[in-house]
């Protein structure tokens, strides 16, 4: 008989771990061997307990949020626990953020249970699993890729960031404000956006800025 597959939850919420725990509870095939409520203990127990799979939340209140742990989780290479995680988040940034960590899958918390628990099954074999919505938008941002600013370009944009005016940032970077605006009429083309906000928005979220 197969073994069943060992999981590692990972939720700051109470609610939410004992509702997971009594909906995981009726498939024979998973076993529940610990529960963690920040980061740091889904981290320590990962190591100490060995399950097959992490189901992990992104926001996880105060301390490392569920990239981080993810990313330490996984940082042991081939072999290491799977982290599925299991948010209500579907922001490109996280989105990103997660996969690049180490993430096996991606999944939300809409989706139906027994697509969680094909999820679970395919992360305990290392296969991938993304919600409709995320795959949707992972395959666009493929079709899509970043604009392609030039190094002036991202230094204002950094400026922009810190929300400094014009007439700073061309004292930071000892360029005139005519030269400036000349800047930011291009960034705003390349990132689609017509507002200074719209623009830090847009490169945070395509990871342009540090």
């Amino acid at each position: 008989m197969t073994p069943p597959v060992r999981i590692l939850l990972c939720d700051d919420h109470a609610v939410v771990r004992a509702g997971l725990l009594a909906l995981l509870g009726g498939e024979p095939d998973i076993e529940v061997v610990g529960e963690a409520g920040s980061g740091e203990e889904a981290v320590a127990l990962a190591a100490r307990l060995e399950p097959d799979v992490v189901l992990m939340d992104l926001q996880l209140g105060a301390g490392i949020d569920g990239v981080e742990a993810t990313r330490r989780i996984t940082a042991a290479g081939p072999g290491a626990v799977n982290v599925l995680v299991l948010t209500t988040y579907d922001t490109d940034a996280d989105i990103t953020r997660a996969i690049e960590a180490g993430a096996t899958g991606y999944l939300l918390k809409a989706e139906r249970p027994e697509e969680l628990f094909a999820a679970i099954r395919a992360a305990a074999q290392g296969r991938t699993t993304l919600s409709p919505p995320v795959a949707s938008r992972v395959m666009a941002r493929m079709r899509s890729p970043r604009p392609t600013l030039t190094e002036r370009e991202l230094d204002i944009l950094g400026k922009l960031s810190q929300g400094l005016g014009n007439r700073d940032i061309a004292r930071a970077l000892f360029i005139s404000e005519a030269t400036v605006k000349t800047h930011l009429g291009r960034i705003y083309d390349k990132l689609g956006v017509d507002t200074r906000a719209g623009a830090v928005s847009v490169a945070k979220e395509q990871r342009l800025l540090p």
